[in-house]
């Protein structure tokens, strides 16, 4: 399915139709109008179609096809080719999802799959820009579509940073397995993000050092607001997954505690049970030389023996908090 939008407007218009594609080459060839064009999930043929209607190198329109690259930034004769990822939440998990970004000097080609919120988004914002600033360009339009993504980040940052808040009561509330589990999770999709954030930063990088010639230094200047956005969120995650370590830690010193409490416990518990044993194994030797055995008050004496040893061995225990 292939959607069209006149920029300059944000006119949505139908593009499934051959022959539709085949006029992108006649609205690209009318200097006053900026065209925005948003596909979405194209088979090959037409992305085929649209990439020869546009003049797109053929490994452009093989990498938008196949998908799963790696955020990039390629320039090539005339226009720039820049793979990002919106992030969104599932289940309480970040998703990432590819979104091809082709700028040219008077036209934008975003190609995706399903549909996406940051696109709405996009066209919501556009509009808005369109009512503050002028003229509009391709440059520009690119840097509404990449901020709304990199805003996205942040709501999915909170939520993640939620979860990690709530570690500390898992922490000292005796679920150890569990809060280990969560805890490698949680490093596991923060690391997710930043696979995706950090090769972005070093493509905004690219656009605020006008690396590319296709943007001018105004448009730099929008990229530059990204660009410190992705460092915000880059220094966020190094942040949490600092935070993730330590709680790591802190958990397994809590279980190491917990270990040590028990053994402690059980081995005070077998000192004092071993300690009455002593005194019920000596009597029970039935020596015929042992006087205790014909006294009438040898059964209360080792009763109260045992008992004594116990209860003094216990108070100690108690004292240095073994029990």
């Amino acid at each position: 399915m292939t959607e069209g939008a006149a920029a300059n407007g944000v006119e949505p218009g139908d593009l499934t139709d051959p022959a539709a594609i085949e006029a992108i080459s006649d609205l690209l060839a009318d200097g006053t109008r900026l065209l925005w064009i948003d596909v979405k999930d194209p088979s090959p043929e037409e992305m085929q179609r649209i990439g020869e209607e546009f003049g797109l190198h053929p490994l452009a329109i093989e990498d938008a096809i196949h998908r799963h690259e790696r955020p990039k930034l390629e320039q090539y004769e005339g226009y720039v080719y820049i793979v990002f990822y919106a992030l969104e939440m599932s289940d309480g998990r970040p998703t990432t999802r590819e979104i091809n970004l082709f700028v040219g000097e008077n036209y934008l080609l975003t190609v995706h799959e399903g549909d996406l919120a940051v696109i709405a988004e996009t066209a919501d914002r556009w509009t808005d820009h369109l009512r503050r600033h002028a003229p509009p360009t391709a440059g520009v339009l690119a840097y509404v579509v990449i901020d709304a993504i990199v805003d996205g980040y942040f709501p999915a940052i909170d939520e993640l940073a939620e979860r990690i808040e709530d570690l500390e009561d898992d922490i000292f509330g005796g679920h150890a397995l569990d809060t280990q589990r969560e805890i490698f999770r949680l490093k596991k999709d923060l690391l997710a993000v930043r696979r995706v954030v950090a090769p972005e930063r070093d493509v905004m990088n690219v656009l605020v050092r006008r690396d590319a010639p296709l943007f001018t230094e105004k448009e730099a200047t929008y990229f530059r607001d990204v660009y410190d956005h992705l460092l915000r969120i880059t220094d966020i995650i190094d942040t949490y997954r600092e935070v993730l370590s330590g709680a790591l830690d802190a958990n397994l010193s809590m279980t190491s505690y917990r270990l040590n409490a028990t053994v402690k416990r059980m081995t005070s518990s077998s000192i004092i049970l071993m300690s009455m044993a002593l005194v019920s194994g000596i009597y029970g030797m039935n020596f015929v030389n042992m006087p205790e055995l014909g006294w009438g008050l040898g059964y209360l004496w080792a009763l109260v023996l045992m008992a004594v040893i116990g209860g003094s061995l216990f108070a100690f225990f108690r004292r240095i908090d073994w029990l």
